[in-house]
């Protein structure tokens, strides 16, 4: 694994803080994940994004904030910034954190139209849904659910 290219961490360039569109943003998943050309790469750059994923407040981590469906535990909640989706996310499992900080550079402060027109076909092209085991699959599901959830939320109080 000498030659695997360092991992982009999400807290260094985030996508959150250059506000870009959801295509902008799959596209470089796309170019990101191209550089890796063996699976086992590929879930370790996941992992090392999800190792840079900042820690969610610990007031944000209750029983209403976690996800159902994940076999991890996994909070996610969001707030409204400017017409923006702000998600903040955390889970107790490293591959799962690397999947969160993936769906945030997807997602986070996108507006809420734009995240509901846009389901994570990106994940499928760059080959992450074949190396994840059924029940971390469904937790990924489960995740994107809440983040259209999330969404429809706030598109129906614009």
């Amino acid at each position: 694994m000498a030659d695997m290219p360092a991992a982009v961490p999400s807290g260094k360039r985030s996508l959150a803080t250059v506000v870009t569109s959801y295509a902008e943003r799959a596209q470089e998943l796309r170019d990101e994940f191209a550089l890796f050309d063996d699976w086992r790469d590929k879930l370790e750059n996941v992992m090392d994004l999800g190792k840079a994923l900042p820690p969610m407040e610990p007031a944000l981590k209750t029983d209403a904030s976690r996800v159902q469906g994940c076999q991890s535990q996994v909070w996610m909640v969001g707030t409204n910034e400017e017409g923006r989706v702000h998600l903040h996310a955390e889970s107790d499992a490293i591959l799962v954190k690397g999947l969160i900080a993936l769906l945030l550079r997807l997602y986070d402060r996108l507006p809420p139209g734009e995240i509901l027109a846009n389901p994570p076909e990106v994940l499928k092209e760059i080959g992450l849904e074949r190396y994840l085991t059924p029940s971390r699959s469904n937790g990924l599901y489960a995740m994107i659910g809440r983040i259209k959830t999330i969404a429809a939320a706030q598109a129906s109080r614009a």
